[in-house]
């Protein structure tokens, strides 16, 4: 079960050296507050490299800024990759920089698996993000992994790559669980508990759901994410993924995953013993702490977020799941149960639906029924599971999905 108990056959970086860490997914919001991690903890933390989409203009203000060593983008055109770091260096009154330049479709996963490195922190959203998590484990370094679709779409690929203990979650749900989990052995767990804020549609009914507009779907109560995590936090198919990552991570059967609704987010997530009790991690909503963590494990980083205070009265309240309203979560688990592949479409589809709901095509709730429906047309096809074939059932039902959308 939990591979990521201290004695974990992956040799964790030196503890009291300086870890080199490489940022995938730089200029997003894990991206940007894993920089303000690093910068917060120069003793402990470094730069090795970065990787990022499409803006050039703060991609090249972050790599002036930490003089990584190596710099890629997702946007092909190198020469303005590189102009565009020449003229953040002017701007900044910089000495002369020029990092190693990665351009195009494959520079996330190039960068992953550059050598000079210690961790990897994913924060890539969407499956687009499972070539650098293979890359980064290939390299042999420590994978802070926020980039949750590479191992629901990868699954047993992403497995079979990692070595026991070189995987470690930054989600804050999966955070607490590998923080509560060291109370106990593996055979003493009974039940992993994920919770989940509720969105901003707690309590409402599948049928007023129906008439949701993005703007709404987008206003979240306690996270600041980007447009496809707030989404899918407002169809719970965010906590659908992370139901089947905590199955994958921690070896946990599903029927013995649960998630429950807690709006106020200081509890992140709980596992319950043999024995009756139950372990919680709580903090303050706060993405600082489970990164600052993820590339420091199993090291605990001093002051990276702020903790309760208990001086002052506090409610926290727990509440079951609708799942009529909220299917996400039971679709997900018998799409995991199904074969290897039955994630990457239902994440694949729901990523294209998502897109189409903010385009105005479908309704919100269209998106998880596209995701229902389109998985049960899906047949596996026989073979040796390898990123192909991954790719291959994501191309699938990316093709499904897009014919359904427009006929809808």
């Amino acid at each position: 079960m939990n591979n990521l108990q201290p004695s974990a056959v992956f040799a964790q970086p030196v503890p009291g050296t300086i870890r080199r860490i490489t940022l995938i997914g730089s200029t997003g919001s894990i991206g940007t507050q894993g920089l303000e991690v690093i910068a917060a903890a120069p003793d402990r933390f470094a730069v090795a490299a970065l990787s990022g989409g499409y803006n050039l203009e703060l991609l090249a203000q972050q790599a002036v800024a930490t003089r990584a060593p190596a710099v890629g983008s997702a946007n092909p055109d190198l020469d303005a990759l590189a102009a565009a770091i020449q003229k953040a260096a002017r701007e900044a009154g910089a000495d002369v920089y020029s990092p190693e330049l990665f351009a195009g479709p494959d520079a996330a996963a190039r960068i992953a698996g550059f050598p000079d490195a210690d961790v990897v922190l994913n924060g890539i959203t969407g499956s687009i993000g499972l070539a650098p998590t293979l890359a980064a484990l290939n390299a042999g370094h420590l994978l802070a992994l926020a980039n949750k679709e590479s191992l629901i779409v990868g699954g047993q690929l992403v497995k079979q790559a990692a070595a026991p203990g070189q995987l470690v979650p930054v989600d804050s749900e999966h955070s607490a669980l590998a923080q509560a989990l060291r109370s106990g052995t593996p055979d003493e767990v009974h039940k992993l508990i994920v919770t989940a804020s509720g969105g901003p549609f707690r309590g409402w009914s599948r049928e007023a759901l129906r008439d949701v507009t993005p703007a709404q779907a987008l206003a979240h109560p306690t996270w600041d994410m980007g447009k496809v995590i707030t989404t899918n936090s407002a169809t719970m198919v965010n906590k659908a993924l992370e139901v089947i990552e905590a199955h994958l991570l921690f070896d946990v059967p599903l029927e013995r995953i649960e998630a429950v609704v807690h709006p106020q987010s200081i509890v992140h997530s709980m596992v319950e013993f043999i024995d009756g009790s139950t372990i919680a991690q709580a903090s303050p909503p706060d993405m600082a702490l489970p990164i600052a963590l993820g590339i420091g494990w199993p090291h605990r980083v001093p002051g990276s977020a702020t903790p309760c205070d208990w001086s002052t009265a506090a409610s926290w309240t727990f509440e079951p799941l609708d799942a009529t309203a909220f299917p996400a979560i039971e679709l997900a688990k018998a799409a995991a149960s199904a074969s290897p592949t039955h994630m990457a479409v239902y994440n694949a589809v729901n990523e294209e639906a998502v897109e189409a709901f903010h385009a105005g095509a479908i309704r919100f709730t269209d998106i998880v029924e596209t995701v229902d429906a389109i998985l049960q047309t899906y047949t596996p096809e026989p073979g040796t599971l390898d990123l192909d074939s991954v790719l291959a059932a994501e191309a699938w039902a990316r093709n499904a999905a897009a014919k359904r959308l427009e006929a809808l």
